[in-house]
């Protein structure tokens, strides 16, 4: 029987505490508390990414993930998600990217595989160097900025101390989404996401 082939939960965000608390860091911060509700602790890869090892399956052992993120800015994410995936023989399909999405309202969730990277940065390096665009996607929406706020200057901001205690609640959410994925597959958990909001 051949050994199924283990995921790459990816959260995308900025390194350093500039970044820290900012819309932009969503994903990241999805997969650090996914990993904090494993007990799992981050260790630094050659391949430039932050890993942790989990099992997200129903029975000990099973659903193998590896939870990530880069220690890159997020616009050049993509070659150590590509080598490191490459290294432990990870199909596209079973790379998972959690990241913040302005199309979205806030703090909804919605999942999807494939498609454009809404110009997204992060999204358009991993498309780049895995040379597929075909990974999960794990959108979480952080809305438009108000009034005629730069985009980029509304998601590299630094939130409100009430907004953090709100999106600490999302990114548990987000994290439990991932951890679906692996253990009950993507159109079922999409399908469950989806009709729940």
């Amino acid at each position: 029987m051949t050994k199924p082939h283990p995921w790459l939960i990816v959260g995308l965000g900025n390194p350093g505490a500039t970044y820290q608390f900012t819309r932009h860091n969503v994903g990241k911060d999805a997969v650090v508390t996914l990993a904090q509700e494993h007990q799992s602790n981050f260790r630094r890869d050659r391949s430039g990414l932050m890993v942790a090892d989990a099992f997200l399956g129903d029975r000990p052992g099973e659903g193998r993930a590896y939870l990530a993120y880069s220690t890159t800015f997020m616009n050049i994410t993509g070659p150590p998600v590509a080598a490191f995936a490459k290294k432990f023989g990870i199909p596209v399909e079973q790379i998972i990217v959690a990241h913040d999405d302005l199309d979205l309202d806030p703090h909804r969730l919605r999942l999807k595989q494939g498609g454009g990277e809404g110009g997204h940065n992060g999204l358009r390096s991993i498309s780049q160097a895995t040379g597929s665009k075909n990974y999960l996607r794990l959108r979480m929406g952080i809305g438009r900025p108000p009034g005629r706020q730069d985009a980029a200057d509304y998601v590299l901001a630094q939130m409100p101390k009430a907004a953090r205690e709100e999106w600490s609640v999302t990114e548990r959410l987000a994290a439990g989404v991932a951890a679906d994925i692996i253990r009950d597959g993507f159109i079922p958990t999409q399908m469950a996401l989806h009709s729940a909001n």
